[in-house]
């Protein structure tokens, strides 16, 4: 039963890791919109023609670019607790964790415009907002709580203790 309670307790912590990169990380609230909308709009509408094995690849290098901001958190956090002096090996260290995000980022956005540059679903996404005003209304005010998100996370836990 011991356990069990340390298996659940592990979970625990691990989520609270995710929650507090979630509250903290700008960028990694970034990369969490531009995935959801890049699902919404994949799995509501038939414009892009993707196989199984597309939203396989778009999950796992999605999931790739979130594993590296966290752990560039991580790193960027285990850097500070270090040493609060400047050292060239911090900085090493916190650039290249950086720079991991970077480039998981970058192939993240290659991969994604090798499945999805489908220049007929563009074209079907243009007509459609173009024809459906309302549904361009709704997509345009959606973004007025994805840069809240972004830019000042939740705004209803700003100034608790982090």
């Amino acid at each position: 039963m011991e356990e069990i309670k340390r298996l659940f307790k592990s979970f625990y912590y691990a989520g609270n890791g995710v929650f507090h990169c979630i509250k903290n990380e700008r960028n990694l609230r970034i990369h969490l919109t531009f995935i959801t909308y890049m699902f919404s709009i994949l799995l509501s509408t038939d414009w892009f023609d993707l196989s199984r094995t597309d939203y396989a690849v778009l999950v796992v290098i999605s999931a790739l670019v979130v594993t590296a901001e966290i752990i560039n958190t991580a790193v960027e956090n285990a850097v500070n607790l270090a040493s609060e002096q400047h050292s060239e090996y911090g900085r090493i260290a916190k650039d290249a964790a950086a720079g991991a995000v970077l480039a998981a980022a970058c192939f993240a956005v290659i991969t994604g415009l090798v499945i999805m540059l489908q220049p007929k679903a563009f074209a079907a996404m243009f007509s459609y907002f173009l024809s459906h005003p309302l549904m361009l209304l709704l997509l345009l005010v959606s973004l007025i709580p994805a840069f809240i998100f972004i830019f000042w996370g939740n705004p209803f836990t700003k100034g608790k203790k982090k």
